[in-house]
Formats: C-alpha cells, structure tokens, sequence
C-alpha cells in the first residue's frame, strides 16, 4: 500500500535495538554495520486513494543515515 506521511511522526519510540532485530543481518548487508533500532511512532498519512488517516508507522534507524523502510502497520481513525 502507498503512503505519504504529512507532518512530523509523534509519540516515538525504540521498540528492539541490535540483535533484537529480526532482519538485523539483512540491513547491515544492505545499508552498512551500524547501531541499528527498530522505531514505531504515529503519523497523519494519505493513502493511495487520497484519504487522510491517522496511523502507526513502523521503521529502521540508525545514525548518520536516519531512517529506512518506513511501513504502516495499523490505520487508526481520521485526524
């Protein structure tokens, strides 16, 4: 599903760091041996169709890149 995230994403917080992280092989292989975490946070979002949404967002993060492969987990209400 397409997503655009309007705003800033609130309510942020680490959820696993390191070897916590399920796929933390694949995005050192990827994008480099970092001090990775996996966040979640909620956003307004729009969807594919144009609706405007509340959501929680899930991604990975580490520092000096920022963070990557945003994915939205759960659709929560309009703002």
């Amino acid at each position: 599903m397409f997503f655009e995230v309007l705003g800033e994403i609130w309510g942020v917080e680490t959820i696993a760091t390191g070897r916590e992280i399920r796929d933390i092989k694949r995005l050192r292989r990827k994008y480099g041996s970092l001090r990775w975490r996996k966040r979640k946070g909620f956003a307004t979002v729009r969807l594919s169709g144009g609706r405007i949404r509340w959501a929680e967002l899930h991604w990975y993060e580490a520092h000096g890149i920022g963070a990557r492969e945003l994915k939205l987990k759960k659709i929560l209400v309009e703002p």
